[in-house]
């Protein structure tokens, strides 16, 4: 079975091609549990039995609602699309308004949830939908158990009917409705079919340079999101062990006993590591801190394929032997490869991470292109510094008069569901989609993104300014977690940050200087705003006169996701920031 059509075919490939023993593998109460290929199919075709038992049918909606990776999403998923029902992720952390908006707008009539946190939020909307009953992954008192759908599915006399369904179901179907947590209104369901999701994940698979049974990969990206998801059908194509990490707080730990080959990320998570590594390297002292921060200037020069000369060469492998093998090690040891989508990379983190031997490489995608349209591969001369790669060989850009980035191929949705005004906004009328990114092709074929085109905006003296391109920049430094460029309209580009405080902290303990102890103290100590001023100049320096950020003002919470401020895929949520602090913002424009 070569010909994969459907995504339920993937773990069938498998067992047909290369069975593994640990196909899926989830931490529960310090203990790892593994599911061979066979019993991962087997427990899919149980949940299948069960779902029908309750009366689930082809198209019915089932959502799921999970904090964290782990094998009964996974089950989950396989057991209800073999029916020609749909799977509807749901993200955790949105508000309990938008849960009751998208169960509402899919139709969801099962609701699957991880544990007593995601339960909480869904009971106090749950008497406004059509849910008939709620599973529960962990145990919880008061909540049916998904275990219970598994003992409904045990008898297998109705496996016959899970065949014929599964038979029915054709590779142009409905597989899943993903609502995108857009940074302004409503969540938009986009509808991603069988084909969508698959011809994308065969035409990414060209890309990796993985061996068939051989890898082991560490998932811990929310698999509501797509592009966790299609990796986790791209690792079962290829027969990768996937396990499942427990938390972000516990990443360190997880790498240190999977030892993962591969693992997908965003880039904070990667600015993150990266700081922590240069902290480490600022607390070592004399010969080691001097010939840390020798191989770090040295990574930050790095180019691929020996472009620098034999010299650059010697000198990084003694760098990558003294140096970059500790940075190896803490990320398990054998890893080879990252791949990093969702939001730009700064090539500075490109091109250190790929001198120590760990290439990251970036892709580019939504969740309406089932997400991959281009991304870097190693082999070949595939893989450019400050670009998403090459475009996929199955689909089709092109770049629109106004420079922005049209896209078109079997991974590009059906639409959005119940939104023919969106989708007619969206798809013209030839078929291409309107991607919302500006971009360009390089001689070479190489695809790289330089802004939003919503988000780029014109100074009152008529300039056109990228605000995203003036942040990635900004966000290098270590004083600035997060930064808003603003200025649409006004005079001139300023920006609100929002400081990285336990580094602050660090950076004034090591210089001796009091900047109080609460966040509120810190923002309007002197000390603090000179030396995010300096920074700020720094930075300035990349960009024309009109581009420069004139002025700053700093805030004192934390941006995240609880307090909306940021999408689940941690983009700027724009328009909130900007209410929030409006303020701040007619304080610097003097209004």
């Amino acid at each position: 079975m070569t010909d994969i059509k459907r995504l339920f075919d993937f773990p069938y490939y498998q067992l047909e091609n290369h069975p593994l023993e640990v196909a899926l593998a989830t931490k529960y109460n310090g203990k790892w549990e593994t599911l061979s290929t066979q019993q991962y199919i087997d427990k899919a075709n149980t949940i299948s039995r069960g779902l029908l038992r309750l009366g689930v049918k082809p198209n019915d909606k089932i959502a799921v609602i999970s904090s964290s990776n782990r094998n009964e999403w996974n089950i989950l998923d396989i057991g209800v699309l073999q029916l020609g029902a749909q799977n509807v992720p749901i993200y955790p952390t949105i508000s309990e308004e938008d849960y009751e908006y998208v169960l509402n707008h899919s139709g969801a009539s099962y609701c699957f949830v991880s544990d007593t946190e995601v339960l909480e939020k869904l009971k106090a909307i749950q008497h406004n939908t059509q849910i008939k009953e709620v599973y529960s992954f962990d145990e919880i008192e008061g909540c049916k158990n998904w275990k219970e759908v598994l003992d409904q599915g045990e008898d297998k006399s109705n496996q016959d009917e899970v065949e014929k369904l599964k038979k029915a179901v054709t590779e142009k179907d409905l597989a899943t409705i993903i609502y995108t947590s857009g940074t302004t209104g409503r969540p938009k369901g986009v509808m991603l079919s069988h084909e969508n999701i698959a011809s994308d994940v065969i035409g990414s698979a060209t890309r990796v340079p993985f061996e068939i049974g051989v890898y082991t990969a560490l998932s811990f990206l929310p698999v509501c999101h797509i592009f966790e998801r299609m990796i986790l059908y791209l690792y079962q194509y290829y027969s990768v062990s996937i396990y499942f990490a427990e938390s972000i707080d516990k990443i360190s730990d997880n790498l240190k006993e999977v030892k993962p080959h591969v693992i997908t990320a965003v880039p904070r998570l990667l600015e993150k590591v990266y700081d922590k590594i240069i902290a480490k390297g600022t607390d070592l002292g004399g010969i080691k801190q001097k010939l840390f921060y020798w191989a770090v200037e040295l990574g930050l020069k790095y180019e691929p394929y020996g472009a620098n000369g034999w010299w650059y060469e010697t000198q990084l492998s003694i760098a990558r032997k003294l140096i970059f093998s500790k940075w190896k090690e803490g990320l398990g040891g054998n890893i080879e490869l990252i791949v990093s989508g969702s939001a730009a990379l700064q090539p500075r983190l490109t091109r250190v991470f790929a001198a120590a031997g760990i290439p990251v490489m970036e892709g580019y995608g939504l969740t309406e292109t089932s997400p991959v349209v281009a991304v870097n591969d190693e082999r070949n001369h595939g893989f450019k510094i400050g670009t998403v790669g090459k475009v996929l060989d199955n689909v089709k850009v092109k770049i629109a008069e106004d420079g922005e980035i049209l896209t078109k191929g079997p991974n590009l949705m059906m639409g959005y569901y119940n939104d023919k005004e969106k989708t007619d906004e969206a798809i013209n009328a030839e078929g291409w989609f309107h991607t919302g990114d500006i971009g360009e092709i390089d001689k070479e074929g190489f695809l790289k993104i330089t802004d939003r085109k919503k988000e780029m905006f014109k100074t009152s003296g008529g300039k056109y300014v990228a605000p995203q391109l003036i942040e990635n920049t900004m966000k290098q430094s270590r004083f600035i977690e997060q930064i808003m460029v603003i200025g649409e309209g006004e005079k001139m580009p300023a920006a609100l940050i929002q400081p990285n405080f336990e580094f602050i902290e660090d950076w004034a303990k090591r210089k001796h200087l009091e900047i109080g102890s609460s966040n509120e103290e810190l923002i309007k100590n002197e000390d603090v705003i000179k030396r995010i001023q300096e920074e700020v100049d720094f930075y300035n320096a990349k960009f024309g006169h009109w581009e420069k950020v004139k002025r700053f003002e700093l805030t004192k919470e934390i941006w995240g996701i609880d307090n909306d401020m940021l999408t689940p895929t941690m983009k700027l949520k724009r328009r909130n920031i900007k209410e929030k602090y409006i303020a701040l913002y007619n304080k610097i424009y003097e209004h």
